[in-house]
């Protein structure tokens, strides 16, 4: 147990990176502007450096198709391990970068981005809560487009703990629950769960009171755990009743398990969630940089958020009203279950009921600060 998440972006430290059908239609409607290249003998390459799942077939074959390209994906487990791949590698090796918000300003100050044209990309299209999307842009400048985001609270076992219990952290503390509360070995999103629960409406912005305190709620809960578990782990153990509740997932995780009919869900408690966003950059000396936006502009067309949307990976919500639009013409059981209904109650109510708080990297502690109570809570 403890091994780092195949999903989670892991923060930078570990003493700093360890060390350091209409789809063809759909793609002519984004515009002239889209280069044509099928007659192509061979395809264009396109390296991709992403999460798991990304440069998969479901996701990128109708571009590759489209384009005559192939897209070669090299895969990361957390942000650490990708900005040492980054430092790693000569300018121009990955055309594509996929990276979580709080990662986008370090890959930014490295230099590792290359700076982007807001008006190559649909951003009327985006829902207004989400269409200046802060940890993308720097002085005024774009560097980063969100493709999809998704929400972190209480995750659990629909028999052993109610969606009315888990609309508060408390239940983890439930003695129903003794001895089988799990968690994703990640100190970001579990700390913050803490403090949210502690009162924090900054969850990552604590004073030493403020930090104090948290400290103290989650070396409480310890009597209750099962186990700290990889991404693969946290499956099973979820997926066979081993653990009932999880804090700090989401539906990334639980909707891969109720695609297969597992009794799981995702809870928003009262005292709030929090949001990952996911978004695609273009590395810094890229030599396919055109078809490198046009690629992200695939994946912001109404098609390509539908894949977004249902990636085989580990579903998402996603920014673009059109997308949730062909979402519900396509897939309505899964806009459903997403909470992207067009009409009526969503999941954007919980962005502007300011129940959200954007994922972030600690504002007055360091990361080592948070890594060091994380490795502390796990060998208590």
């Amino acid at each position: 147990m403890g091994a780092q998440d195949n999903r989670q972006p892991g923060g930078i430290s570990r003493r700093t990176v360890l060390g350091a059908g209409g789809a063809v239609a759909g793609l002519a409607a984004l515009g002239p502007s889209m280069p044509r290249i099928a007659g192509a003998k061979e395809p264009t390459e396109l390296t991709m450096l992403a999460w798991y799942g990304h440069g998969e077939p479901d996701a990128v074959a109708e571009f590759e198709r489209t384009f005559n390209v192939k897209i070669r994906p090299k895969y990361y487990v957390g942000g650490d391990q990708m900005l040492a791949l980054m430092a790693q590698s000569p300018p121009g090796t990955y055309d594509i970068i996929h990276a979580d918000a709080e990662y986008v300003a370090q890959l930014k100050e490295a230099g590792f981005l290359e700076r982007l044209d807001p008006a190559d990309y649909p951003f009327d299209d985006f829902w207004p809560e989400l269409r200046r999307f802060d940890g993308h842009w720097f002085d005024g400048e774009l560097y980063a487009v969100m493709t999809r985001f998704g929400f972190l609270g209480v995750s659990h076992n629909t028999d052993a703990v109610s969606e009315k219990e888990a609309r508060s952290y408390r239940v983890l503390w439930d003695a129903g629950v003794k001895g089988r509360v799990g968690h994703l070995d990640w100190h970001l999103p579990n700390i913050a769960c803490m403090s949210l629960y502690n009162g924090n409406t900054a969850p990552f912005d604590l004073t030493d009171a403020a930090w104090a305190e948290t400290k103290t709620t989650l070396l409480s809960l310890k009597p209750q755990i099962r186990g700290i578990y990889d991404y693969g782990g946290l499956l099973s153990a979820l997926k066979t009743g081993e653990v009932a509740v999880v804090p700090g997932i989401g539906d990334w995780i639980t909707g891969v398990l109720a695609r297969d009919g597992a009794r799981v869900t995702t809870t928003i408690p009262e005292e709030g969630g929090l949001q990952f966003t996911e978004s695609f950059s273009i590395g810094r000396g890229s030599r396919r940089a055109e078809l490198a936006r046009e690629f992200i502009r695939y994946a912001l067309s109404p098609e390509g958020q539908v894949r977004q949307a249902m990636l085989k990976a580990y579903p998402a919500l996603i920014p673009s009203r059109s997308g949730w639009k062909r979402l519900n013409d396509l897939h309505p059981d899964e806009a459903k279950r997403q909470r992207m209904a067009l009409n009526g109650p969503n999941a954007l109510d919980d962005i502007r009921r300011g129940r959200i708080h954007v994922r972030r990297l600690p504002v007055r502690q360091s990361l080592e600060d948070w890594n060091d109570l994380w490795s502390r809570y796990k060998n208590a």
